[in-house]
């Protein structure tokens, strides 16, 4: 076993443990960006300037009658910025545009001594527009050919061939939502210039440096004279990774420009129009089987609905096409990806980050073609797993080195669930229940972990002992309500075998940890857990000589234990405090910068080759589900996990990330619908979810009545922290088992060997369209051919085709839900 996977003895990692800001978030105690406002003093409040039309360009923008109004202080405009007025990475986000993007979005902000103040003023500036035509679907985009960025293809093998030898050919087409965040915490920087006349930004981010880059570019500033501070997220999810910039330079803009601190917080609404969702695709597919059920052939298309801006959607669309093999391999296939470019705010990264989308197309695939071809859902997914001692590789060309854990985590939720026996009961039932039906789905992910641009995949720590024996950790890591806190604690307390109370952590800053990556890609632990563990054993090697010094023995023959350090073979000892005190006055160095690079890791984003991750994460989900035939509506009866962590660094923490993951992945499967103005009158574009009245989320009511999660055992990841893995996203993709319940229920009213085309989200309304088909027992509606070639979803005049059945009237097909 590596050094850095090996665990010590009684080590504090693997220990189950509340978050470390438990008692904070329950108690209302704990402290959010916002919060600080009111320790600031004389903060003026910054308010948007929006323009309620999705596309034109500003012909006059008069701010005089802002101004006029009581307690408007300034006006930020785009003659204000002293440096460059772009607040993306990709330089294509202008901080106030002359060109307007998207329905609500902002060209100027008001700042004001009070909310009230800046929001009138706000009303009172005058914005003219020369409106153009817009594009608000992802269908017109494509329609249309309104793409941006790389386009990049996946090949493997020879399709030709593969295609030649198969028994069966499917052909189809599937289009899917986006999700939007909802986080509890809305978009927040409080920025004010400190008595060295340095920047200082407190910002809701999960990238700090990148925030501090961003402000920096606008202020015209190198990035030293920048500091930004993370205390922490009420949730991110991804969006909070790209999107805080702009509002962090908004803030910063106007301490610098009026010399007082600057509050910016979105409300929800503001939040919810101006910030980006999950990507929603379209997938045009074509999929050849050979008389087994097992694939031979992919040929597939997918484009991401990017907004108006490209933010990460690049990536994205590079992690999607990285998934579309999920658990399966595919031995020839080819996978083209490109993004559109709509007239929407700019779709951004969401828990997953493109690998759900790719993931969902296969799993929606095996869905629609295991009744055509003559099989159970679970044995096609089962014919089509990664075997190991083949030699097997993914699309894009990186060999699996656990491929037996995919088996693994499917064979045991069976066990756990009892599915052959429930699958009897559940034959039992619908033969007895013309009007309603139930269905058990067990479908597994494989997901990659690592950042796919490999200079991503780097951490630093701080860590700092004081004289007095109490340690304190500083990291680059942001806390975001996943527990990353909680582990980097853990992994400090068994590496330096001292108690947790011993231990502080510090809120995230770029003045003392600089050059972070995001805290995303689930690799936060990864990455900040092994230069976290790096810096103590830096300081553990030169306590050990100090120790042995002092207890008579070298350095190797004495082991620190809970605090005590002792030699072996002896009964001397040396307590903790004093053995740094010790170290103090022999003027042995008690700070240690950590550093880790994850190795092994290759890409050429070009040729779509290499080995971007480190490991893969895998799991498998077995969901049972109950469908009223009258109204479509549906419970979710029971859900059984079984998810591979290797060897948990904190259990506690990871079976809540499991649970909560999974069901946000129900919402956007099931419930979440985002709806946008798509007629040709004034409101053109506007999004009309927005609000929690309108925009469905999980809740306690959409929980499985029985839930039960267990951790895969003798999982240990070598070569990982403490033999751990992560645990942030791959949990999101276990609720593809509800979705697929919910088809086999559907089905179920229907006669034997029906494919369902089952939309996303599969609202009850989509469910009941759904099993309408299937009583039908038309599967030449169902959205899925034999034996045609792959399109892109558009007629051969180049409007956009359908290609989707028309269900009594009302197309419930995912581009209609999309607002189309």
């Amino acid at each position: 076993m590596s050094h850095l996977s090996e665990r010590p003895e009684n080590p504090v990692v693997g220990v189950p443990m509340p978050h470390e800001s438990a008692s904070l978030h329950v108690t209302g105690t704990a402290l959010y960006t916002d919060d600080l406002v009111h320790r600031t003093k004389d903060a003026l409040h910054a308010y948007p300037v929006q323009v309620m039309k999705a596309h034109g360009r500003v012909t006059a923008l008069r701010t005089g009658s802002a101004l006029a109004v009581p307690g408007v202080v300034r006006v930020l405009t785009a003659a204000d910025v002293p440096g460059v007025n772009d607040a993306g990475m990709k330089h294509d986000e202008p901080l106030f545009p002359d060109e307007v993007m998207f329905h609500g979005h902002a060209v100027a902000w008001v700042l004001g001594e009070t909310l009230e103040a800046a929001r009138l003023g706000a009303a009172a500036v005058e914005v003219e527009l020369d409106e153009q035509p817009a594009l608000v679907t992802l269908r017109e985009a494509i329609a249309a050919g309104s793409h941006h960025g790389a386009r990049p293809v996946m090949v493997t093998g020879d399709i030709d061939a593969g295609f030649a030898d198969s028994a069966h050919v499917f052909t189809g087409e599937f289009q899917f939502s986006g999700q939007e965040h909802f986080y509890l915490e809305t978009h927040a920087s409080l920025a004010y210039i400190d008595e060295a006349e340095q920047v200082f930004v407190q910002s809701s981010t999960q990238h700090p440096s990148e925030t501090q880059e961003i402000v920096a570019h606008v202020l015209g500033l190198a990035s030293h004279q920048v500091t930004v501070q993370c205390l922490r997220m009420g949730g991110g999810f991804g969006g909070k990774e790209m999107q805080p910039h702009g509002f962090a330079a908004i803030a910063a803009l106007g301490a610098t420009l009026t010399g007082r601190p600057v509050r910016l917080r979105l409300d929800r609404t503001q939040d919810l129009t101006m910030s980006g969702k999950r990507h929603g695709f379209h997938a045009s597919w074509r999929i050849g089987f050979d008389a087994d059920g097992r694939i031979q052939a992919l040929d597939a298309t997918l484009t991401a609905d990017g907004g108006w801006s490209l933010d990460l959607s690049e990536p994205v669309l590079a992690r999607a096409l990285c998934h579309i093999d999920n658990t399966y391999w595919i031995p020839n296939a080819r996978v083209a990806g490109r993004v559109a470019k709509t007239h929407t705010v700019s779709n951004t990264a969401f828990r997953g980050f493109g690998g759900p989308q790719g993931m969902l197309v296969i799993e929606d695939i095996m869905g629609r073609c295991a009744p055509l071809l003559g099989l159970d859902p679970m044995e096609l997914r089962e014919r089509n797993f990664y075997r190991p001692g083949q030699g097997q590789t993914t699309p894009y060309g990186q060999p699996l080195t656990q491929p037996e854990r995919i088996s693994a985590a499917w064979q045991r939720v069976q066990d756990a669930a009892g599915i052959a026996d429930r699958r009897r009961e559940i034959a039992a039932f619908n033969a007895a229940h013309p009007h309603t039906k139930r269905a058990l789905a067990v479908t597994g992910i494989k997901f990659g972990i690592s950042f796919n641009l490999t200079a991503f995949n780097q951490a630093g720590a701080l860590v700092l002992i004081y004289k007095d024996g109490s340690v304190l950790i500083n990291h680059g890591g942001t806390e975001m309500g996943q527990g990353l806190h909680t582990k980097m604690l853990q992994v400090a307390a068994t590496t330096l075998s001292v108690p947790l109370d011993r231990i502080r952590l510090a809120p995230t800053r770029t003045d003392k940890v600089p050059n972070t990556s995001a805290t995303a890609a689930s690799a936060g632990a990864d990455l900040n857990g092994a230069a976290v563990k790096n810096a103590c054993e830096q300081l553990r090697e030169r306590l050990l000589r100090v120790a042995g010094t002092q207890l008579g023995t070298h350095a190797s023959d004495v082991r620190i234990v809970e605090g005590v350090a002792r030699s072996l073979g002896s009964d001397k000892e040396l307590a903790w405090d004093d053995l740094v005190r010790t170290a103090y006055f022999q003027r042995v160095q008690l700070s240690a910068a950590g550093f880790y690079r994850t190795e092994g890791l290759h890409w050429d984003a070009t040729a779509f080759r290499g080995s971007p991750f480190k490991y893969f994460s895998h799991g498998a989900a077995a969901a049972e589900v109950e469908v009223d035939g009258f109204t479509g509506a549906y419970r979710v009866r029971r859900v059984d996990i079984v998810h591979d962590v290797g060897d948990s660094l904190s259990p506690m923490i990871d079976i809540g990330q499991i649970e909560g993951g999974f069901v946000q992945g129900a919402g956007w499967l099931t419930l979440e619908d985002l709806r946008w103005d798509t007629g040709d009158g004034p409101g053109r574009g506007r999004l009309l979810t927005q609000s929690a009245s309108t925009y469905k989320l999980p809740s306690f009511s959409e929980m499985p009545e029985e839930f039960n999660v267990t951790l895969l055992e003798n999982a240990t990841e070598e070569g990982a922290v403490y033999g751990s893995k992560a645990v942030g996203e791959p949990p999101l993709m276990l609720a593809f088992s509800v979705r697929e319940a919910l088809r086999q229920a559907a089905a179920a009213f229907g006669p034997s060997g029906v494919s369902v085309d089952l939309a996303s989200p599969a609202t009850p309304e989509a469910v009941y369209w759904a099993l309408q088909e299937a009583r039908r027992g038309d599967a030449s509606r169902t959205g899925t051919s034999r034996d045609g070639p792959a399109d892109d979803g558009l007629a051969d005049d180049g409007s956009v085709g359908d290609g989707l059945a028309d269900r009594g009237g009302i197309r419930t097909d995912a581009t209609a839900l999309n607002g189309a």
